[in-house]
């Protein structure tokens, strides 16, 4: 059967925004929409952590990373095979823009070392950590505490694998949030799976929005 190729879509842009947000919390989405979060890392959890927030109405997501899409990403991050080969961050930025076109998005295709973190990320509220190594883990957990100690930073730590739903919380220490089980590390015979990175990224992103939504409350009680 043939179909006939349907003409260009004609888009009301400001009708469709009045209803992509007609369903949020009307009292959270003023917050959000004023909000800025980072998230270094555009892999299964940053690519996750950035497509709940950019749903949930976060006005402004600032992301890193340096790294390419990979045929074996496709099993748990936020792209498609046609953009295999190409930045995650421009890839991921196509992606958001399709998804929620009224937020802004941020990206820098760039390795985040000490030296630069304060300027990509001087405007974000709340950090997301969304590294694979310790290592950059590590770097980027202590320099934003230590460049803005009274902004929170989540993390994530053990999350390959599948099942052990039970393990997975999340630990507060100071302004670092850690999410995970904080024990399973991908070997040659685990790996990181869909459902357990969505899972972690999930609460990572909704834990940002409680943390954006505490922090408008406490400026409204000390007015």
């Amino acid at each position: 059967m043939k179909r006939s190729r349907p003409g260009k879509l004609k888009i009301d842009m400001e009708k469709l925004k009045q209803d992509f947000f007609s369903r949020h919390d009307p009292e959270l989405l003023p917050v959000l929409r004023r909000a800025v979060v980072g998230i270094a890392g555009a892999g299964g959890l940053g690519s996750n952590v950035a497509v709940a927030l950019a749903r949930a109405g976060v006005g402004k997501l600032i992301i890193a990373d340096m790294d390419r899409v990979y045929p074996s990403n496709l099993n748990r991050q936020q792209y498609f095979i046609d953009q295999v080969g190409r930045p995650k961050v421009e890839a991921l930025w196509e992606n958001l823009q399709r998804m929620n076109p009224f937020s802004q998005y941020e990206v820098h295709h760039t390795r985040l070392t000490p030296e630069n973190i304060k300027r990509i990320f001087e405007e974000a509220e709340v950090m997301v950590e969304a590294f694979d190594l310790a290592s950059e883990k590590s770097m980027l957990i202590n320099t934003w505490l230590s460049l803005f100690p009274d902004r929170p930073i989540v993390a994530a730590s053990g999350l390959s694998g599948f099942g052990k739903n039970h393990k997975i919380r999340t630990r507060k220490m100071g302004q670092l949030y850690l999410c995970g089980d904080e024990e399973s590390e991908p070997t040659e015979t685990v790996s990181p799976m869909a459902p357990r990175v969505g899972i972690v990224a999930n609460m990572q992103a909704n834990l940002v929005i409680e943390l954006l939504w505490k922090k408008h409350r406490r400026r409204r009680k000390n007015r």
